[in-house]
């Protein structure tokens, strides 16, 4: 699971160092290059695991190009970038169009509503805000998507491009590793697929055939059940609601959900609970 970082974009325009947030991943195995040929997995030094894969001033320098790029395209872009492992040169490998979160008209809104006292059998990052249900299918290798059946849950350790005709199959998608940035999140965003990454252990908790739940309603917080649950539903036409006098403003305290929240019709943000990002994100000394 990579590291996170934010950087504001308003006033890293106006020339101020802006990143407003930096996570910490978890980095314990690595690819270096094999004494004879090709790559090989080792495991990450934990005084290594513990460091940032960016400095400061790399995040920066990132920050600024994704900028420029996204100027030059006049339109949001995916990008990916490189870091030389023995001069730690910066480059830019590729860029694309960003296709989920680009500005486009929204005339629906869907909203999952899931209640249960029950526990979920694993936790990881979630990806969209749908549920999905199905049978666990849990692929080890690339050879076996053959295997694949229609709305079946994919459970792997991690995908690449070769995994992508089965995606549109699959009724929910769970990985062992990965960040919002990784394959398998890009794909199931674009398709709307429930799907949740960075379970640790998904792989070898499911088995093959068991009835699950995929929840991802609850922002970041990805659910996993054994069973079905019971949910609900809710779609709104957003072109039937009628414009009032008052102004409705929205309640928000977990940023994670903001940007699916911004898609109610909405005057602004009334009410934001700094006090629950602060308590999250910062470390105070009493």
């Amino acid at each position: 699971t990579p590291d996170e970082f934010y950087v504001f974009k308003p006033t890293l325009k106006q020339g101020f160092k802006s990143i407003i947030l930096k996570n910490l991943g978890r980095k314990t195995k690595k690819y270096i290059y094999a004494k004879m040929r090709g790559l090989k997995e080792v495991n990450v030094l934990k005084k290594d695991q513990l460091k940032f894969s960016l400095t400061g001033e790399e995040i920066m320098i990132l920050a600024k190009w994704a900028c420029q790029i996204e100027e030059h395209y006049q339109i949001p872009q995916d990008i990916e970038w490189a870091k030389d492992g023995k001069t730690g040169q910066l480059f830019i490998v590729q860029s694309r169009p960003e296709t989920v979160h680009a500005p486009k008209e929204v005339r629906f809104y869907e909203e999952y509503q899931v209640k249960t006292a029950k526990k979920p059998i694993l936790t990881g990052i979630a990806i969209g805000n749908r549920i999905g249900q199905g049978r666990v299918h849990v692929i080890s290798d690339i050879s076996k998507i053959g295997e694949f059946k229609n709305g079946e849950v994919l459970v792997t350790r991690m995908t690449d491009p070769d995994w992508v005709s089965i995606f549109p199959l699959a009724s929910g998608i769970i990985t062992d590793e990965g960040g919002k940035t990784c394959h398998a999140a890009i794909v199931s965003r674009e398709l709307g697929i429930p799907c949740i990454i960075g379970t640790k252990k998904g792989s070898y908790v499911l088995k093959n055939g068991q009835e699950i739940t995929v929840d991802c309603t609850q922002g970041l917080n990805g659910r996993i059940f054994l069973g079905k649950i019971p949910f609900k539903i809710k779609r709104y036409d957003l072109k039937k609601i009628p414009d009032l006098k008052t102004k409705i403003m929205i309640n928000i305290g977990a940023p994670e959900i903001a940007f699916k929240t911004s898609f109610l019709p909405n005057k602004g943000v009334g009410l934001a609970r700094i006090e629950f990002i602060l308590a999250e994100k910062s470390e105070f000394i009493h």
